[in-house]
């Protein structure tokens, strides 16, 4: 502690004749301030003296130890490089990585000033090192996610394999999922209009992100219900189709004063994988399973029907992706393949449904189940497209190349935006040949393929 005085209290420290151990004359060895007479100087009166001062005065017996710049806090005085010419050349490349130590470079630097052919050699090697490494954007590929999704799911076989007709239903449900997982609160509530084709025209429901998952939800029960399954719904699903379990739960939940929120994920989430888990502990044989969807009559075998249902899942994921601005990819292409094949499939019928409400024009002629009659190519370009030869007087025709009267294509996404009823029959992009009406009558039934 110090002292208050100089005089009261003697400093154990002191040495008599009155410096200290600690003090230090005017001898170059210490940081003394000379002549400030304030007491803590050489030149003052009863301070630590100055060795000079009093020729009586003893040396200290104990030299002070030298204060180190370190000590002080004060930076340390730099110490610049002093490189030639040739060194200071060699070091360009280096230099111009970054890897230079800061001395070095701070030489380099220096020296760039000066010397024009060694700032001229500089500045073409920063150019070589930035096309060596471009700029990147810190935000992640768009597509990342799905390519890591993509890889994890066809390298890790589970170990009760899932059956062929029932991977895309997997795929993009885990898809969907992913979606999810990445959107905030408030987007759940994000506007979306789902989009089908009636008869003769386009139809639209407006609803949230939240509202279609509880759609997905509905419908994807029915299957669940086939199975065997707890319906989820069964409190407001109000039996019936796909539109009326749809309408019911979004009145139970309106009701309520809640509509869906986010919540509504983890019940479609848990339903997925049931319905994974359950066909593929039943194993292949099931597919052959009837589903019943309520609207007059339809149903479609189980492999069918989860191809089906897979289907939607894309479209709706689509939708989704669309109200929050999130980049979403088609299916993969042997995924959307199998798509196409079951549309293509559906067609004869579909065809023969509207034919008997006045919809499409009448048969040119009766064919019998098992004959060949007139057919339609429909070649579906792209990524998991194909050929197929469509029956137009009869669903148990057996379609001919001799008989074809006509031959249509488009785009693999476009045909299956065409049978969602997110694109209209007159807006379809298509190459045409061949007979009108049967083009038109194909195109409109693919359209109504579509439903809530």
């Amino acid at each position: 502690m110090s002292r208050a005085d100089g005089a009261d209290r003697p400093d154990p420290h002191e040495e008599p004749g009155g410096t200290g151990a600690g003090g230090r004359g005017d001898d170059g060895h210490g940081d003394v301030d000379h002549g400030t007479g304030d007491g803590h100087g050489g030149g003052g009166d009863g301070g630590f003296g100055a060795a000079g001062d009093d020729e009586s005065a003893p040396p200290p017996r104990i030299p002070a130890p030298r204060t180190s710049i370190e000590d002080t806090g004060r930076p340390l005085p730099p110490t610049p490089l002093v490189l030639d010419h040739p060194v200071l050349k060699s070091l360009l490349g280096a230099w111009a990585l970054s890897a230079c130590s800061a001395e070095e470079a701070a030489a380099v630097e220096e020296h760039l000033g000066g010397c024009g052919p060694c700032a001229e050699e500089a500045l073409r090697l920063r150019d070589a090192v930035g096309l060596l490494h471009p700029e990147e954007s810190l935000d992640l590929d768009p597509g990342l996610r799905g390519r890591v999704l993509e890889s994890c799911l066809g390298r890790r076989p589970p170990r009760i394999p899932v059956p062929e007709w029932a991977t895309p239903y997997d795929a993009e449900t885990a898809r969907l999922d992913a979606l999810l997982q990445d959107i905030g609160d408030a987007e759940w509530h994000a506007p979306v209009r789902l989009r089908w084709f009636e008869g003769e025209g386009p139809v639209s429901r407006k609803t949230t992100v939240a509202g279609v998952i509880a759609h997905l939800l509905a419908v994807d029960g029915l299957v669940g219900l086939a199975l065997g399954l707890t319906d989820p719904l069964a409190h407001a699903s109000g039996g019936g189709g796909p539109a009326e379990r749809t309408e019911a739960y979004w009145r139970a939940a309106s009701s309520s004063g809640f509509p869906p929120t986010r919540a509504v994920r983890g019940p479609w989430r848990e339903q997925t994988h049931e319905l994974i888990r359950t066909v593929s502990f039943a194993g292949g044989g099931s597919g052959r399973l009837t589903v019943p969807y309520g609207t007059h009559g339809a149903e479609l075998p189980l492999r069918d029907s989860m191809v089906d249902r897979a289907f939607e899942c894309w479209i709706h994921a689509g939708d989704i992706a669309d109200a929050v601005d999130y980049p979403y990819e088609p299916p993969s292409p042997r995924h959307l393949h199998v798509m196409i094949d079951l549309a293509a499939r559906l067609l004869p019928d579909t065809l023969a449904g509207r034919r008997r409400a006045g919809l499409a024009a009448p048969s040119h002629e009766l064919v019998a189940a098992g004959a060949p009659g007139r057919s339609l190519r429909l070649e579906v370009e792209g990524a998991g497209g194909g050929e197929w030869l469509i029956p137009l007087d009869s669903p148990g025709a057996v379609p001919s190349p001799e008989e074809e009267v006509a031959h249509v294509a488009l785009d693999g996404v476009e045909f299956c935006k065409l049978a969602a009823g997110h694109v209209s029959p007159q807006e379809a992009a298509t190459g045409q040949v061949g007979d009108r009406e049967a083009i038109r009558d194909v195109l409109f039934a693919a359209a109504s393929l579509s439903r809530m």
